[in-house]
């Protein structure tokens, strides 16, 4: 007899026909031999609608009462589910994130997990018990309610998988990993399997399968990890540690990113302290930085700084600009914005020279301008104007073969 926790998205639990379809592929799964943990999120749209509800109140709520509204979500979807689950002749609790043991740290509405105190867990599936565990939220010190921020249940899903050093599956609306967003590129194919420091390059990268700290968990604690269909119908993708047989391709995937701002300041005196300040007042206004360049010294022994951000940054940067301006002499800045930023991610990369000059190559070939580039050992990025990006995408994804 085996161990899996497995985890279900909103759209998988949206109403109470999928509600059964879920219950009973879990049934199946038990019927195998396994006992199962099922980690899900509130059904469909449920954690948007509450939020609408709270603007309807607010316009600025106390975070610590966002986070109590928004757990409630979940508390529904385990109750119906762990309902069916035992109407269907099969026995299945339900726990809050508080009953499962998951202690978080942080802020509210974005907290952390720090530590899974899996006992009561433990205790239900000795008993027999398909447990049914709400995602998305813990508890923190100070027994306050709080959640986890977007792909929190994924977050929860493998946490408890690595406290139980079990298996994780998440059953979401596709049928796994694809090489480039299908909704970009239609002949995108299908991984059948990746590996943890690509699937974490490309989620901070862009792709929105998965959440970056549910794989560095993955990773961590090497929780095997699925990703498929709900229906179960199809294979999905497994991510694992890297071996030689994932290096066939120097390029496994690409990814592109919206709403990119692309800001330059000029003029800044040549020192650190001046660079240390800019960013130390743009981390201030949690601004998140992105991509950062900086000239060597000119003529009149000044430099120029480059940074991308998100859009949405636009009227904190600003802020922190009219105010340098008051403290440093001569600096002006300009914004760029209708910027999206396209990255290649592979681990081939670190054995097979040349990937670079080869994505110059067609850039330079199909009159794709780009505006800034950086690198990591597995992953090139670009920032390019919007207007290019579906041919950006077209040509790099037919030549690379993605």
């Amino acid at each position: 007899m085996g161990l899996v926790v497995q985890k279900y998205g909103g759209s998988s639990v949206a109403d109470a026909d999928k509600i059964k379809n879920v219950a009973e592929r879990i049934i199946e799964r038990k019927k195998s031999g396994d006992d199962v943990v099922v980690i899900v999120s509130a059904m469909g749209k449920t954690t948007n609608n509450l939020l609408a509800l709270a603007r309807e109140i607010s316009s600025n709520p106390p975070k610590r009462e966002m986070d109590r509204l928004i757990s409630t979500g979940e508390l529904i979807t385990i109750s119906l589910l762990s309902m069916m689950l035992n109407e269907l002749g099969y026995e299945a609790i339900s726990l809050t994130g508080r009953q499962a043991g998951i202690i978080t740290e942080g802020s509210f509405m974005k907290s952390k997990i720090a530590d899974v105190k899996s006992d009561n867990i433990k205790k239900h599936l000795d008993q027999n018990k398909i447990v049914v565990v709400a995602g998305f939220q813990g508890v923190n010190d100070l027994e306050e309610i709080t959640t986890l921020g977007r792909g929190g249940s994924d977050t929860s899903a493998v946490a408890i998988a690595a406290k139980l050093q079990c298996p994780c599956e998440i059953y979401t609306d596709v049928d796994g990993i694809y090489s480039i967003d299908p909704r970009l590129y239609p002949d995108a194919k299908k991984l059948s399997q990746i590996s943890y420091e690509e699937m974490m390059e490309m989620a901070h990268l862009g792709a929105k399968v998965m959440e970056p700290r549910s794989v560095e968990i993955a990773a961590k604690y090497n929780v095997p990890l699925t990703v498929g269909l709900n229906t179960g119908n199809l294979a999905g993708t497994v991510i694992k540690e890297y071996d030689k047989g994932m290096e066939q391709k120097s390029i496994t995937g690409l990814s592109a990113t919206d709403n990119v701002l692309l800001v330059t300041i000029n003029n800044i005196p040549y020192g650190e302290n001046n660079t240390a300040n800019i960013f130390t007042k743009l981390a201030e206004e949690n601004v998140n930085i992105d991509m950062i360049s900086q000239s060597s010294p000119l003529d009149n022994n000044t430099v120029r700084i480059s940074f991308t951000t998100n859009k949405d940054d636009a009227k904190a940067i600003e802020k922190v600009m009219d105010e340098l301006k008051n403290s440093i002499d001569g600096i002006n800045y300009q914004t760029e914005e209708d910027l999206v930023k396209v990255s290649v991610i592979g681990n081939g990369m670190r054995d097979q020279s040349g990937v670079a000059a080869n994505v110059f190559k067609l850039f330079a070939d199909n009159n794709i301008e780009f505006l800034q580039v950086t690198t990591s050992e597995i992953s090139i990025s670009y920032i390019i104007d919007s207007i290019d990006k579906d041919k950006t995408v077209n040509v790099l994804a037919k030549a690379l073969g993605l």
